[in-house]
């Protein structure tokens, strides 16, 4: 029997008694719900091939192949998430919501986990809707009427720091020429509730402000977006496999596992245009 148990009082939630490789539609719309309900949902000891994965994330939704990451060779809409064993830096150790450069930003991802280090490796989520209910209400007005900038270039770019060096992480910097203007605050397409939507790793400035003016407040919410009473840390096995809401959460990688090789596989699932969240 399928069961959702909540991670803690914010965000996320596990998943027991179903194999998302054959769950049938009731089970899929519990599921679904889960997702909404807590924007991230956990499961473990899964058996998916990719074929199955694949199968699995087009009831959800198309699939967005990600230009930057090396694709699995026998099925390249699922994206290689690896760091190997001599490999210093990772994908994701920073706080980020997943193509917020995109004009129309992904809807989630899945992540599978194939080889996972003996320790270390957990990924940080943060859920945005907290974030924003602890905001002041003088606070939350002015951001009401503000849009930000995201851009992919500084990221995955020909400039980008991991373009170069450990380059085998990302591929494609030359296709690194997205900007996307969003508002500071949307109304999330599913709850209908308000969620901040800017990261550190992809929001470069308010609209019409320098980026020397929006530094102190965008620095201030980046760092008030992922506070500890915001956040749960996931632990993987083999087997694991992530389900999270982009518009609804950040995330974060982290980078403390180095002389291990750490093998995921994800996909990215299409979404829709934002809109602003108005009281």
């Amino acid at each position: 029997m399928i069961t959702v148990s909540p991670a803690n009082d914010v965000v996320g939630a596990f998943i027991d008694g179903v194999q998302v490789a054959s769950c049938s539609n009731e089970e899929l719309s519990i599921i679904r719900q889960a997702y909404a309900d807590h924007a991230v949902v956990f499961f473990r000891d899964q058996e998916l091939t990719p074929d199955e994965h694949i199968g699995f994330a087009k009831r959800w939704s198309r699939i967005n192949v990600n230009r930057f990451f090396t694709p699995v060779e026998t099925h390249p809409v699922i994206a290689e998430v690896c760091k190997e064993s001599d490999q210093t830096q990772n994908i994701g150790q920073e706080w980020h919501t997943d193509h917020s450069y995109d004009q129309v930003p992904a809807m989630g991802s899945m992540l599978y986990a194939r080889e996972i280090p003996p320790i270390g490796g957990d990924t940080l989520f943060a859920s945005q809707y907290a974030a924003y209910e602890a905001l002041s209400d003088g606070l939350k007005k002015t951001l009401h009427d503000l849009k930000a900038w995201h851009s992919s270039r500084h990221a995955f770019g020909v400039n980008a720091p991991m373009a170069n060096g450990e380059g085998t992480l990302f591929s494609n910097p030359e296709a690194a020429t997205q900007d996307a203007l969003h508002p500071v605050v949307i109304r999330h397409p599913l709850s209908g509730r308000p969620a901040l939507y800017v990261n550190p790793d992809f929001t470069l400035h308010f609209d019409g402000w320098t980026p020397e003016e929006s530094a102190p407040l965008m620095q201030q919410l980046w760092g008030h977006a992922v506070s500890d009473d915001f956040t749960y840390r996931f632990r993987w096995d083999v087997g694991s496999m992530a389900i999270w809401d982009n518009r609804a959460l950040q995330h974060r990688a982290l980078n403390d596992y180095h002389g291990h090789r750490r093998l995921m596989h994800r996909i990215t699932l299409e979404g829709e245009p934002l809109e602003a969240f108005t009281d």
